[in-house]
């Protein structure tokens, strides 16, 4: 009786594993990985800023009080080589020259003095920038991003220009600060490596700082333009260097072909049945 049961049990476990196995053939296979491109780029581009107002820290021991400041807008030009990690992540180093932007201060002074400042701000600026690209749909793909730098700034010809008869000339400061920026844009696939780049990015770029010299008897003039900031809009190319390296071959499960049992031999009927 116990062999019996036993024999029982032994069957009715081989059966559970063969529906199991059954059961994972028929699961759908795990979705294929990121793809991964391994692209070198080239990245050119083109573009207006509208900066934003400075904030100015004026220094006399005149008693002089600061009535006014501007910055003009201004465009500038770039280029950048980079690398596609895979189809959403990619990363590049950027460097671009702005040109300049006329930088203004109206300055009075009692009894009734007038000071105007102008001068001309032009920057350099390299960036190490970070991209996301958020998904392709009909040739276009939008992409956040996010860089982080330097910016070499230069304010040149800063003078004074006194409606009284004086007047002073600034020293043609240049200065190293960090910059950083924050990029929204789309890119549409013209062909496999060609890629056309709109995008908008909010640029901060640091301060520079000038002392106007008088030519005459008077006391020097320090002027900090602090928080350069610009809203940029940008036209572009993106060439890549390669082409996307091809996935490797999804595996398709093949079920085994279906069990036909082999014929059954009949044996001949003995001789004696024979006529």
């Amino acid at each position: 009786m116990c062999t019996v049961r036993r024999k029982i049990w032994t069957l009715a476990a081989l059966a559970t594993l063969a529906a199991s196995a059954a059961h994972a053939a028929d699961m759908p296979m795990p979705p294929p990985a990121p793809e991964i491109v391994d692209n070198w780029y080239l990245r050119g581009f083109v573009g207006v800023g509208m900066t934003g107002k400075a904030t100015l820290d004026y220094e006399t021991v005149t008693g002089a009080t600061l009535q006014a400041n501007s910055n003009e807008d201004t465009a500038f030009v770039g280029g950048a080589v980079g690398y596609e990690w895979n189809n959403w992540l990619r990363f590049d180093v950027s460097g671009e020259y702005r040109m300049k932007s006329r930088m203004y201060a109206l300055v009075t002074y009692l009894p009734g003095g007038i000071d105007e400042y102008q001068g001309n701000l032009k920057s350099y600026i390299v960036l190490a920038n970070a991209f996301v690209d958020l998904g392709t749909w009909n040739c276009f793909t939008p992409y956040i991003g996010f860089g982080i730098g330097g910016a070499y700034n230069n304010l040149a010809d800063f003078i004074d220009v006194n409606p009284n008869g004086g007047y002073g000339f600034g020293r043609n400061p240049s200065e190293w600060h960090t910059a950083y920026a924050f990029y929204a844009g789309i890119g549409y696939s013209v062909s496999k490596n060609l890629k056309v780049d709109l995008s908008y990015r909010y640029l901060n770029y640091g301060s520079i700082t000038d002392t106007v010299d008088c030519s005459v008897t008077c006391t020097h003039d320090s002027f900090n333009f602090g928080n350069l900031y610009s809203h940029d809009f940008m036209v572009g190319l993106r060439w890549t260097c390669c082409e996307t390296a091809p996935l490797p071959p999804r595996y398709v499960y093949t079920p085994p072909p279906a069990y036909v049992p082999p014929p059954s031999y009949a044996p001949p009927p003995p001789l004696s049945s024979r006529g």
